[in-house]
């Protein structure tokens, strides 16, 4: 019987697979925003951004951004390090504003309720956290009032704000609209 010479062992190395889970990347530092009131030297970028997303907002020249201005408990820019990212208008009760989605709110919570009219993010500043983080702010003046509402188009609809909406806490509550063009009347109960 002949034996065989037992060399060294070799470790054994591993062999990546097929398809490897590639390496997470390092989570990025989110950017901060700073809320502050519109200023009239923002006019031209709030208009611009504005008409930029018209099919998913109700139509805005100066003289409109001045009246909502007017109405609003929040009218606000967007600022990330000192850049415009975006602007949010909310509405507190017992405003004039007429918008048929704030009256349809206001006909059934009264003084229970504040709107959130728009938020509306530059393309560079989307999927940053932004959104998220503004939505904080407004929820907190909301509080008080025991409720955030606001509408999405449902039809078209807008999944991606669905989704948003639903992931913090809306529900739906109703619709307004006509077919082909309806919205989502959400809300969303907040505790002081």
């Amino acid at each position: 019987m002949s034996t065989v010479p037992q060399g060294p062992t070799t470790p054994l190395t591993h062999t990546p697979a097929l398809n490897p889970t590639p390496p997470r990347r390092p989570a990025l530092p989110r950017p901060t925003p700073c809320l502050r009131p519109i200023a009239e030297r923002d006019v031209p970028d709030v208009l611009a951004l504005n008409e930029a997303n018209v099919e998913l907002l109700a139509p805005m020249d100066a003289a409109r951004l001045a009246q909502l201005q007017a109405w609003a408990s929040r009218a606000d820019i967007i600022d990330v390090g000192g850049v415009f990212a975006g602007f949010v208008i909310t509405m507190g009760p017992g405003t004039d504003y007429d918008s048929p989605n704030y009256r349809w709110f206001a006909e059934r919570y009264g003084n229970d309720f504040h709107y959130l009219d728009r938020i509306v993010l530059a393309d560079t500043f989307r999927r940053l956290g932004l959104a998220s983080a503004v939505y904080e702010v407004v929820e907190a003046d909301a509080a008080a009032a025991g409720r955030l509402t606001l509408e999405v188009n449902a039809e078209p609809p807008n999944p991606a704000s669905l989704a948003f909406h639903a992931g913090r806490g809306y529900a739906e509550v109703g619709r307004l609209g006509s077919p082909g063009k309806t919205v989502a009347l959400m809300a969303k109960h907040l505790i002081s």
